[in-house]
């Protein structure tokens, strides 16, 4: 009769704890619904088991496939302090064999097992004397990335402890899912992280004044004041006609800054109307204007900590000046259409092409926010001004639309570095750089002609060469070039050059004769 009883309350503790199973297994799938989001529910998720099992302290790792390191994602029962010590190799201590093997672990007593180490040094502070701890592997396709354990008093039947592995088990299969979108989220984030400082260096390495074209005193001086002004906060007003490269100027202030890591924000303020300017630079609240269906940050919150690059600043409004002296003062912005005052730390960097003293004097500048952006003046040379770093420029920028074109352009022609030279560039840089990639394009035999270049490098007043009045003038005039660019690729082989030409030997010696043309000048580079 005895016997019976027994069994029979065991028969109804074994009942009961199913229920409790069940009823734990319920509570965790409708906390796993809410949100798979592993940081919003891990947190439920343990309270719920502690409630249900009598669990003392709960602990969820993450493996790191890159460092191979296990590291606590989320606890129950462990302070801050004692979550950043929990870290472990694969292999090491309980967590680590059970990440090692795919199998679960348990240790009925603790203060009696070795391989128990403890790292989190929660076990000091433990109510209870005799402790069981479980460990289960958390799986995504075989795959272990993770566990899940728990502490809890005592059990003195192992069934107990076989029925609490089943149910950890079925536990952690439930939140894996969970588990791996947070492991991806953590790796992306790390890749990002990398792929974000690796595009800053490029970024600093690719507008860093070294990496500038220009050997001239005038473009010496220009380096030497984006070294001096970089590592201040100072407002820059960068001067120069149009297609010097102001913009280039301010990217290398910017990313040899100590906020190059900062945003850059660029602003063309004469490519902007008057009607959306100040919604662009400030912001606008939703419902300031037709059209405003929702807030909006200005260009100025966009570059809140990091550079503003006002470019073309003399062609703002009155208006619009009078806004950003107020920026420049108080360093606070107001959206339109709104009344909160927004403060903001913003480097500003202008520039423009116009002759500001002047448009003071029309009263179309203000000359107080003049002042305010004069503060430290570079002066871009324009390219009559620095003829030494022509070539220069010229090769590099042949090089790169080469690359891109994917062509292979070996030379400049004398007679097409001739006609650069002489040329007076009022589009400056960028003038000659849309000459070279044009003549790139056009370029047949890995050279750059002179024929190859725009109408208005090849006109009377940019040559110097008189204007040509007749059709066999310009004739005589390519028809030389070809026989000079010829001779130099054939190192002056007449025979060969003739060949080339599609001439014979005698005709051949008859047009240099014509042109004044030494055959043995073109034989220096053998």
């Amino acid at each position: 009769m005895y016997g019976l009883n027994m069994q029979q309350a065991l028969d109804s503790k074994h009942y009961r704890r199913k229920i409790e199973e069940l009823t734990l297994l319920f509570e965790i799938s409708q906390i796993l619904d809410e949100d798979i989001d592993l940081k919003e529910v891990i947190h439920p998720l343990l309270e719920s088991m502690a409630e249900n099992i009598g669990m003392e302290r709960g602990t969820i790792t993450l493996l790191n496939r890159k460092t191979g390191e296990l590291s606590i994602e989320a606890a129950y029962g462990l302070s801050s302090r004692e979550m950043q010590k929990g870290r472990y190799k694969v292999g090491e201590g309980v967590t680590g064999k059970v990440v090692e093997s795919g199998q679960a672990i348990i240790i009925p007593n603790i203060e009696e097992d070795p391989s128990f180490l403890d790292k989190t040094g929660a076990r000091k502070g433990s109510s209870s004397k005799k402790t069981s701890f479980i460990c289960v592997p958390i799986k995504s396709e075989n795959e272990v990335i993770g566990t899940f354990s728990i502490v809890r008093p005592n059990q003195e039947a192992r069934m107990e402890l076989d029925d609490d592995v089943q149910l950890l088990m079925i536990v952690s299969s439930m939140i894996a899912r969970a588990v791996k979108l947070r492991q991806r989220s953590e790796e992306e984030k790390h890749r990002l992280l990398e792929e974000n400082s690796r595009l800053h260096q490029e970024l600093k390495a690719r507008f860093q004044p070294d990496n500038m074209v220009g050997n001239s005193q005038a473009m010496q001086e220009v380096f030497d004041l984006i070294s001096q002004v970089s590592e201040s906060d100072a407002t820059v007003l960068i001067r120069g006609e149009s297609g010097t490269g102001k913009e280039l100027v301010a990217q290398a202030i910017h990313y040899n800054s100590l906020i190059a890591d900062k945003p850059f924000i660029k602003v063309n303020c004469a490519a902007l109307p008057e009607s959306v300017i100040e919604s662009e630079l400030f912001g606008h609240e939703k419902g300031a204007f037709t059209g405003a269906i929702s807030t909006r940050k200005g260009r100025f919150e966009m570059a809140d900590g990091g550079t503003i690059f006002l470019d073309e600043i003399g062609d703002v409004s009155p208006m619009t000046q009078v806004k950003l002296l107020r920026v420049l003062q108080e360093r606070e912005i107001e959206r339109v259409g709104g009344t909160q005052t927004i403060k903001i730390n913003v480097r500003i960097i202008a520039a423009t092409n116009r002759n500001l003293e002047q448009e003071i004097l029309k009263n179309t500048f203000r000359e107080d926010l003049y002042y305010r952006l004069n503060v430290f003046p570079i002066h871009i040379p324009p390219m009559r001004e620095r003829k030494t770093d022509l070539m220069l420029l010229a090769d590099f920028f042949t090089e790169k639309y080469s690359k891109r074109n994917r062509k292979h352009i070996k030379r400049i022609s004398s007679s097409a570095i001739d006609l650069f030279m002489s040329y007076h560039w009022p589009g400056n840089v960028r003038e000659l750089e849309n000459c070279i990639e044009r003549a790139v394009l056009l370029s047949t035999d890995q050279v750059i002609h002179a024929y190859h270049l725009p109408p208005s490098l090849q006109s009377a007043e940019s040559s110097g060469t008189g204007l040509l009045t007749t059709l066999q003038e310009a004739l005589d005039n390519l028809e030389k070039e070809l026989i000079r660019e010829a001779l130099k690729s054939n190192r002056g082989n007449m025979a060969k050059t003739a060949r080339k030409l599609g001439l014979t030997e005698r005709i051949m010696g008859l047009r240099a004769k014509k042109y004044g043309i030494d055959y043995k000048l073109f034989r220096t580079n053998m």
